[in-house]
């Protein structure tokens, strides 16, 4: 099958500089949705990563569609939460919701640590969970998971990160996921993960 580009479906610049890391060998354009000219406000109602991950990426493909501008193209999206044990995986797909959408991460995660105050290091597990979604130009349909295991700081820590990077700590490294560096990061991530798994589902269909 012939890919030109992919467009993911996201505006948020740090997840496209992460998606541009890992797709760069794959010899294809890769836009956000908005270079794409699509501007849909796409309603996340699903009650799984996946499920969320593929309303996005069919709802962008069927604008793409309807401009005359799939072929050749891809669309992907994703949809990540963090998820915490001790809160009963809260707030897991509904992370980028939690305490409303347009409150600061800043102010998300300082109320996860208060609701964790006085929690041992053992009791703070947490993970980061990314699925990713692609519709093909021919209308198949492809999911791929990734997951990062850790546990949750005390404080915010890093700058290299976004949303709820700054209290997520990884114990291989030893610091959290916004002190690592863009190379580490991409390596061990969920998002980071779930990306080269996509990206090898990608090379097989267009080999």
């Amino acid at each position: 099958m012939k890919i030109e580009r992919v467009v993911f479906a996201t505006g948020n610049v740090g997840k496209i500089r992460e998606i541009h890391a890992i797709l760069s060998d794959l010899g294809v354009e890769v836009t956000s949705m908005k270079e794409a000219g699509v501007s849909a406000d796409i309603e996340e109602d699903g009650s799984t990563y996946e499920e969320n991950a593929l309303i996005k990426s069919r709802a962008v493909a069927a604008c793409l569609k309807q401009a005359g501008k799939l072929e050749g193209t891809v669309v992907m999206a994703d949809d990540s939460g963090l998820e915490i044990d001790y809160l009963n995986k809260e707030p897991g797909v509904y992370s980028a919701r939690y305490m409303g959408e347009d409150t600061s991460y800043r102010i998300k995660n300082a109320n996860l640590i208060g609701r964790l105050e006085g929690v041992e290091d053992a009791r703070r597990t947490a993970r980061f969970v990314c699925v990713i979604a692609a519709v093909l130009p021919d209308g198949q349909e492809l999911t791929s998971r990734g997951v990062i295991e850790g546990r949750i700081g005390y404080e915010e820590k890093g700058s290299n990160g976004f949303g709820y990077d700054p209290i997520f700590y990884v114990p291989e490294f030893g610091r959290t996921t916004a002190e690592l560096t863009e190379e580490e990061k991409n390596r061990v991530s969920h998002r980071g993960s779930a990306l080269q798994q996509m990206k090898q589902q990608l090379q097989d269909v267009m080999a």
